[in-house]
């Protein structure tokens, strides 16, 4: 447990010291985290749930379904959609937040606290393994997974039609020139 301390004593001051004016952004996200972190058993137990997004069970159900997907602009929706749910796809370049070093590194510092303290509330359940078997919450995770899994699939597929019909990005992928003229 004197680790966990360790990690807290120096990642609540970094949380509170990030540049720019953004400190009690830190704090709350921290404060925000620590509680998840905090009540990390209560999905152990499957008294708390991921909510997973409608656009990925939807992939789950049908990952190549491309009805009402005729023109670049509805691919790049659905696309759009896609990323809401699972974050920029790796051919995109990460967004340039502007934040500092210092920032960063705060980020960093609050990350690996609120790591340590989730693993601190979880290790303390006897039988871990077998409490999230027996009570569903394994297979919810896999779950979750799957869809997560189809959703990136489906953004995959949507890419390289895109590409087919010659579309201009975010209906193919961010490095794709269209030739000539592109469908619209």
């Amino acid at each position: 447990m004197r680790p966990t301390l360790v990690i807290l004593a120096i990642a609540i001051p970094l949380a509170g010291c990030q540049a720019g004016g953004s400190a009690m952004d830190g704090a709350r996200q921290f404060g925000a985290g620590l509680g998840a972190a905090a009540t990390a058993p209560l999905d152990d137990l499957n008294l708390r749930r991921r909510h997973i997004p409608t656009v990925l069970l939807q992939a789950e159900a049908n990952p190549y379904d491309l009805r009402n997907l005729n023109q670049c602009s509805t691919i790049g929706a659905e696309i759009a959609r896609l990323n809401e749910a699972l974050g920029p796809d790796t051919d995109e370049p990460p967004p340039a937040d502007g934040s500092w070093l210092s920032e960063r590194a705060a980020d960093a510092a609050s990350a690996a606290a609120l790591d340590a303290i989730r693993d601190a509330t979880t290790d303390f359940i006897p039988g871990r393994s077998w409490i999230r078997q027996l009570s569903g919450a394994e297979q919810h995770s896999r779950h979750v997974q799957s869809a997560i899994e189809a959703g990136r699939l489906r953004r995959a597929f949507l890419k390289g039609t895109g590409m087919q019909r010659n579309c201009a990005p975010p209906a193919a992928p961010a490095w794709f020139r269209p030739r000539g003229r592109s469908q619209r």
